[in-house]
């Protein structure tokens, strides 16, 4: 049962993520989530503040005799990926997440399950409330909007914030301590079509590409998964070609930081055509599988008879769309020299979706390095152009530059090593976490992140690992025992 997670250790971690399961919170939507943290820093008795973009921040004194140590600001985001399931029913607005205890692991059942980043922002609240701990001065910075373009960091002004040290709970391996983090932008097409009417003596049929695992399009790119847009692109491609296949919609992914996972299409073929093109799809499947069977072997493509659509995309459009989609780079483009096994620069075509006389394609270009990222976006803009689309990027964030000399680093290695008899890995992770954007509007901040194990996060196979979070609550509970002094 979903309340067997509360009887999970430690109590208190637990107990704030499962009451945060059960408030709706994705990215933008979260008001309800907000009014919850501010009543709970409230009802404690400690400074809570809400700034003017729904930020909040959340103010611990120190226990005594701890007095003269370094601040430490306690920052996680509050916002999910709300992603699920085609065939599961559930209003990310509306409903709570369905966790449950699933052997060594806690996740939901056909939705993402909010542990990116509901475990930081959990232990950050247990922090808060806990009567035993030893800490200097803890503040609780939980940012809102992260998921869709660190909005919260963004906007977080100057000055509201008195601590020198930065932990972000936003990592997903316990046992190691991220130092850097890739820089990000959004690069867009959008197509604007003519409908057509459909022909005589055709026939309908909705195409399916699913099952595929998707997951973070920056920690999950490196791993070979397939892409359901570029795979629904190839299909599309051929059959039009073999036989005059015809496209009225296309849906296509969901999340712009996500690797897609489904996509859909309403296609109509001549009628004389019929057999031959579903031999085709059949045939066409076996190959993808084959393609993916030793990193996505759920991959399923299908097509069923469906009604005519009223109206089809023009064929000029048609053409265009399937050129900008096989043209644009998606995948790892470069992996780092200078840290080994990381990837350096990458790009997720997310979103292939159309509706109202348009097309829209989204896509996320990650790098280490912000010219690479940013000449990427500039090379794909120039893709998209050159198939006849409107094309931008925008949203860009930098990265987080790691500073293998930081003195919080040096802490947690020794802290880490005295705790569990070992020392923690020392990375660099090709996701976009909010250091290097906050790092900006306070400079003196020494940066560290860490956290639970989580698998498959912005993806309906989102788990987090049980026992590491009492690792990485103890952790967290002997850093802050042995806090720097001013």
């Amino acid at each position: 049962m979903a309340k067997d997670i509360l009887k999970l250790q430690p109590e208190a971690v637990w107990r704030s993520f499962y009451e945060l399961t059960q408030i709706p919170r994705p990215s933008k939507k979260e008001e309800a989530a907000i009014a919850y943290l501010k009543k709970f820093g409230e009802d404690l008795g400690l400074e809570t503040i809400v700034d003017e973009v729904g930020n909040v921040i959340i103010k611990k004194p120190a226990t005594e005799g701890m007095e003269d140590r370094k601040g430490i600001i306690l920052q996680g985001h509050i916002d999910m990926v709300p992603q699920k399931n085609s065939d599961t029913e559930h209003d990310f607005e509306k409903d709570p997440i369905d966790a449950y205890i699933d052997g060594d692991w806690v996740t939901a059942k056909g939705t993402t399950l909010g542990a990116d980043n509901g475990m930081g922002v959990a232990a950050a609240m247990a922090v808060l409330e806990a009567k035993d701990l030893v800490h200097g001065p803890v503040e609780a910075l939980i940012t809102m909007d992260e998921e869709t373009g660190m909005t919260g960091a963004e906007n977080l002004k100057a000055g509201i914030l008195d601590g020198d040290i930065l932990m972000n709970l936003d990592s997903e391996d316990e046992g190691e301590l991220y130092i850097g983090c890739a820089g990000g932008i959004d690069t867009t097409g959008e197509f604007t079509y003519t409908p057509e009417d459909v022909a005589e003596g055709m026939a309908a049929y909705k195409i399916s590409v699913k099952g595929l695992k998707g997951g973070h399009s920056g920690l999950d790119i490196n791993l070979g998964r397939g892409n359901a847009n570029k795979i629904m692109n190839i299909l599309l491609l051929k059959a039009g070609e073999k036989y005059g296949v015809r496209l009225a919609e296309i849906d296509g992914g969901s999340l712009r930081n996500a690797i897609p996972r489904e996509s859909f299409a309403t296609v109509v073929v001549p009628e004389a055509d019929k057999e031959n093109f579903e031999l085709f799809v059949t045939e066409f499947e076996a190959i993808v599988q084959d393609e993916f069977k030793d990193v996505d072997a759920g991959v399923v493509v299908l097509a069923e008879a469906t009604d005519m659509p009223e109206k089809l995309i023009d064929e000029k459009t048609q053409a265009n769309l399937y050129v900008a989609v096989a043209s644009c780079p998606n995948g790892v483009i470069k992996m780092s020299e200078s840290v080994k096994g990381i990837t350096e620069t990458s790009t997720n075509l997310a979103i292939v979706k159309s509706g109202n006389g348009k097309i829209e394609l989204a896509s996320l270009q990650r790098s280490l390095i912000d010219d690479d990222k940013d000449n990427l976006g500039a090379e794909i803009r120039k893709v998209f152009e050159a198939a006849g689309a409107k094309a931008e990027s925008s949203g860009s964030y930098p990265g987080w530059k790691p500073n293998p000399d930081s003195p919080i680093l040096k802490e947690m290695k020794e802290v880490y090593n005295n705790k569990f008899g070992k020392v923690p890995e020392v990375k660099v992770i090709h996701a976009g976490l909010e250091c290097g954007i906050l790092g900006a509007t306070y400079p003196n901040w020494d940066m560290i992140s860490f956290g639970p194990t989580i698998r498959n996060p912005h993806s309906p196979d989102e788990m987090v690992k049980i026992d590491t979070v009492q690792l990485f609550w103890d952790f967290l509970v002997e850093t802050l025992k042995n806090a720097p002094k001013k």
